[in-house]
């Protein structure tokens, strides 16, 4: 049985629809994202998980229990917040003892609960210190730490990781995948950031305007997203117009402006389509050698260097512009081209995805 079961939920602010008819289970121990922009009804969503929104229509089941009549402080769960919501005037043992405090936990139980806690998120050590003297990411093992000593049966994760720099987030996110799986309890994240889902989930659900676009696990979200939106919205991607025209075996004849590519497809496909090609898939070179069953001619428009990666936007013949990712191996090749060189590009119909939707 999933550990949560949201079933068929509406939620309605007056005459605004924040979540249309949801529904999707969250397994035991997994670590699960909700991911989208800002408006598309994923914070609604956890805030409804928590007790804090009540469901327009619908049922919530956490743990096997229909939440309708539940209140927040009854819930299996407990939630950590964007601002992490650090009580500035105790030192990190009392704000993580709060909850157990005002519950009537006996003292020698929290202590020990405590210890354990603080010993989960790496802040052994710690706890006589005042939140001011610790960094952003400290602060937020507190929040986790606090969140975490009551044992709930799910962790609310509402974009924990935002109030940091990305240096520091990074870390975190490794952090947070590891924490989740030595403790051994469900997390469930909202998060905008799809390389924050991408490197710590185990399934993904992609949310816009109020609704699930697909649900996955990172790979599957990636390489074969279900529509445009998701296609664009994980990751870069180049996206080609095209019109169906034939079928053969498992492959998909689309004319584009690059000319025939047979794409691998098991579902039915006509008219008006898309074409997704990932940055990384497409060569590129100076020469007209470059391999691929698609080649085209095109010069550098821009470049943005990232150090271990260049994203190169090249115009090409076809009147589009594309995005490449170039791997800097070498300070040679970085300087191999430059903006307004001619080059070539080139990639397998395999590496496309035919998006229907």
């Amino acid at each position: 049985m999933p550990i949560i079961s949201i079933d068929n939920v509406t939620k309605s602010f007056g005459s605004v629809q924040a979540l249309k008819e949801t529904s999707l289970d969250i397994e035991t121990n997994e670590f699960f994202a909700l991911l989208g922009p800002s408006g598309c009804g994923k914070t609604t969503l956890l805030r409804m998980l928590a007790g804090f929104e009540e469901p327009t229509s619908g049922r919530i089941i956490i743990d096997g229990e229909d939440m309708s009549r539940v209140p927040p402080n009854r819930r299996p769960v407990n939630m950590v917040f964007q601002s992490y919501a650090v009580f500035p005037h105790m030192n990190v043992e009392a704000n993580v003892s709060y909850g157990l405090k005002v519950t009537g936990v006996p003292r020698s139980e929290i202590d020990r609960a405590v210890a354990q806690a603080l010993d989960q998120v790496g802040l052994a050590g710690f706890a006589k210190r005042m939140p001011d003297q610790l960094s952003g990411g400290q602060r937020q093992r507190v929040a986790l730490a606090r969140a975490l000593v009551k044992r709930p049966k799910v962790m609310l994760l509402d974009e924990p990781l935002s109030a940091l720099d990305a240096k520091l987030r990074e870390a975190m996110q490794l952090e947070l995948a590891k924490l989740q799986i030595d403790v051994g309890i469900t997390f469930v994240i909202v998060t905008h950031d799809q390389d924050e889902a991408l490197s710590m989930a185990d399934t993904i659900a992609v949310m816009s305007a109020g609704e699930v676009q697909q649900i996955g696990d990172p790979a599957a979200i990636y390489e074969s997203p279900a529509n445009r939106f998701v296609a664009d919205f994980i990751g870069k991607v180049n996206l080609i117009d095209g019109d169906v025209t034939g079928a053969s075996g498992d492959r998909v004849n689309i004319q584009t402006t690059y000319g025939t590519m047979a794409i691998p497809y098991d579902g039915p496909a006509t008219g008006n389509v898309a074409v997704a090609l990932r940055p990384e898939k497409i060569r590129i070179g100076r020469d007209n050698l470059i391999e691929g069953d698609v080649t085209v001619k095109g010069r550098i428009a821009q470049w943005a260097y990232y150090g271990d990666i260049s994203n190169v936007y090249v115009e090409t013949d076809g009147g589009k512009t594309l995005s490449v990712v170039l791997q800097n191996e070498t300070r040679a090749r970085v300087h191999s081209m430059d903006i307004g060189d001619d080059v070539h590009l080139g990639w397998s119909s395999e590496d496309a995805i035919l998006l229907t939707e």
